[in-house]
């Protein structure tokens, strides 16, 4: 079960909300029940249920456990904005498969908008949604979910920084990504950038290219946005990361 942070071992805590509602209802946990903990820093807690009032359940910490290893190969997403379902499945498929943050963005021949109040709806769903996909899938914590801002802003952010950057463009015809990632050694971070339901203009590559990304193919077919996304992740996990029974270093 997750909480926004666990405080010192041997302490007790208080839950509240959803997942107080997930013991109760729907599990129908109750006094002496054990459980685990995790929070957004990864902490983990073997606890116990203490009681149970109401829509509250006050739980016992009892000891550390040890949370699963994440990635050595630190993925930020930067997604443009989808329509509803679509966005949620990249969200959830990206936090399952290992992604260290999600930057939502609007570019030219985005559909949808999404403002910059942290307390939104949208915002605040696409949260719910990695959390309950990292839960699902063992991970250590839950990635982080950006709040969204426009792609010539995304590119500044990442203007001087060292990680390998890329673009996936349907019309790139020089660079494939799987030969380019055989043919480099890993790096720690890589960033990379998905385009709408309606692709990048050539004006929009052209920005980014200029911000230190390369653009990149995944081959002959045209694929939807969220099937890029969740391919361009998979194949980094493949090839850099962990989808493998070896931990990784």
């Amino acid at each position: 079960f997750f909480v926004e942070h666990i405080p010192s071992q041997g302490e007790s805590l208080v839950i509240k909300g959803s997942e107080a509602r997930h013991m109760i209802r729907v599990l129908r946990m109750g006094v002496g029940d054990s459980l685990i903990l995790m929070d957004r820093k990864g902490t983990r807690f073997q606890s116990r249920i203490a009681s149970v009032q109401g829509q509250e359940v006050t739980v016992l910490l009892e000891k550390p456990v040890p949370a699963p290893p994440e990635s050595p190969t630190e993925i930020i997403l930067c997604q443009a904005l989808l329509k509803a379902r679509a966005m949620d499945f990249v969200i959830e498929k990206a936090s399952e498969l290992g992604v260290h943050r999600i930057l939502p963005f609007a570019s030219q021949r985005t559909v949808v908008r999404a403002d910059h109040d942290p307390s939104t709806s949208r915002v605040r769903h696409w949260r719910e949604i990695a959390v309950s996909a990292s839960k699902q899938s063992n991970r250590a914590k839950p990635p982080d979910v950006a709040l969204p801002c426009r792609l010539p802003a995304l590119v500044d952010q990442w203007q001087d920084e060292r990680a390998f950057k890329v673009l996936l463009w349907e019309d790139e015809r020089s660079h494939d990504l799987k030969a380019l990632l055989r043919s480099s050694a890993p790096l720690k971070t890589i960033v990379g950038i998905i385009g709408p339901e309606g692709g990048f203009s050539v004006e929009e590559v052209d920005r980014v290219r200029q911000g230190g990304f390369l653009p990149v193919s995944l081959g002959h077919r045209v694929l939807r946005a969220e099937t890029a996304a969740v391919t361009f992740v998979a194949i980094l996990q493949y090839e850099w990361g962990d989808l493998s029974l070896i931990p990784p270093t």
